[in-house]
């Protein structure tokens, strides 16, 4: 838009320098072309009056003018002579302008050219005695002044459009202000940044609109934080219960010895397991959501040696080899925020058991790229289609695992809430050989860990 607004902007200058610059420049042109007529025509007059004298005198002086005006001008004098006077001077050729003004008794003039002038301007003016005195007058002073007149212009119409440039684009740059300010907090918007607001600058109408998208970035806030709030309370408040009823369970399985009841009890055991995992999923959700605490440098590989101790013991049970792709630099500090990192953690290993088959292997591996740490989880599965993957971080999807569709479908949903909220990015991959590998971009912390 800005570009736009300061081309407007000097078409608007480069046509009113054209209609006030250019009919002036021809207005000096013609009144050149006039002035330099009437001089030279004066001067041939002069001389005509001179040569249709009958005194010796007079002739003597017309040789002595036409050599000084020769001199002066680099023009050429030619006369024809009368009985009484013959100039040492040139003798014009016979051509219409000389044998009509001969004839008429009427000055005539030939600039040379259809444009503007010819090399040379002619004049002839008629004397007594059927006589004509013929000045070829150089017009290369003429096209001097000539240039002078319009390269002056010409200048003068590139300083103004050039400022014309400047004051466009700082005129631009200050009506789009406000504009760029709206854009911003589109942006951010679009980011999830719901607290973003636009300052009320600007004309009254950006003013308006600006005053319009805060009142409903406000009220679409207080409706996401309250959406928050009723999803982390409920499903804080369904915990209990929850836990109650798979305790409840067990003692009934415990006690019953019909097999046949026994299997519903443990069927309806593990779809309140599942219902756990759902609660806990909205509720680590819902928390990551409100982002009350901010990033710190911390130790990526102090933080996957834990987590790997915790799932280890799970993964030997169906003899899965879990372990670090060589060992991971303890020096690699990354930006997170407390806590959030194991989360990520456990989701992924829980995702990468549960697809891989009994003896197989997941891979953990990280390494520095630039200003990110770059860590990578690749499991023995049977991977994704580019389909699944488009899925795999919407809420409530579940993709189907060797042990069934028994997840929650929130912990990818939960691992990108997470990684993203401290700046990093989460994508999924083929890994080599078949499986998945979940790539985890996060921020390197700075040197020194400011």
């Amino acid at each position: 838009m800005n570009r736009q607004l300061i081309r407007s902007y000097i078409l608007l200058v480069a046509v009113a320098i054209f209609l006030f610059t250019v009919p002036v420049a021809f207005t000096l042109t013609s009144q050149l072309r006039g002035d330099t007529l009437q001089s030279v025509q004066r001067e041939a007059k002069t001389m005509a009056l001179l040569l249709g004298s009958d005194d010796t005198a007079s002739c003597e002086a017309l040789e002595q003018m036409a050599t000084a005006y020769g001199k002066e001008t680099h023009g050429t004098v030619q006369v024809t002579p009368t009985p009484t006077c013959e100039p040492d001077l040139p003798r014009p050729e016979r051509d219409a302008d000389l044998t009509r003004t001969v004839r008429d008794d009427t000055p005539t003039h030939d600039w040379g050219s259809d444009f503007i002038w010819g090399e040379h301007l002619v004049v002839t003016v008629p004397a007594d005695h059927g006589a004509a005195v013929r000045i070829a007058y150089p017009t290369s002073e003429m096209t001097s002044r000539l240039w002078q007149i319009w390269g002056f212009r010409a200048g003068l119409a590139a300083l103004v459009l050039g400022a014309a440039a400047v004051i466009g684009g700082f005129a631009a740059r200050r009506i789009t202000a406000p504009l760029r300010e709206l854009n911003d907090m589109a942006s951010k918007f679009s980011d999830g940044d719901l607290t973003a607001r636009s300052p009320v600058t600007g004309p009254p109408e950006t003013q308006t609109l600006a005053r319009t998208l805060n009142q409903g970035a406000e009220r679409l806030d207080t409706l996401v934080a309250s959406q928050r709030i009723f999803v982390a309370d409920a499903s804080h408040q369904l915990r209990t219960p929850l836990t109650a009823l798979r305790l409840s369970l067990d003692n009934i399985a415990d006690g019953v010895d019909d097999e046949f009841v026994r299997e519903d009890v443990e069927q309806a055991t593990a779809e309140v397991v599942r219902m756990s995992r759902l609660v806990n999923g909205l509720l680590v959700l819902a928390r990551a959501e409100a982002k009350v605490t901010a990033p710190e440098p911390l130790s990526l590989g102090d933080i996957v040696d834990e987590r790997l101790a915790v799932w280890r013991p799970a993964a030997d049970e169906r003899g899965v080899t879990v372990a670090p792709m060589g060992s991971i630099d303890g020096r690699l500090l990354v930006m997170s925020s407390p806590g959030a990192l194991d989360q990520v953690l456990d989701n992924v290993f829980s995702n990468a058991l549960e697809v891989s088959p009994d003896g197989g292997t997941i891979t953990v591996r990280a390494q520095a790229r630039g200003d990110e740490v770059v860590l990578s989880v690749l499991d023995g599965g049977p991977g994704m289609s580019d389909a699944e993957k488009s899925r795999a971080f919407d809420r409530f999807w579940r993709g189907q695992g060797l042990t069934g569709r028994s997840g929650s479908g929130l912990g990818l949903a939960v691992v990108k809430q997470l990684v993203t909220d401290d700046g990093g990015s989460v994508t999924l991959r083929d890994a080599p050989g078949g499986g998945l590998c979940v790539e985890i971009r996060l921020r390197a912390a700075p040197r020194g860990g400011g």
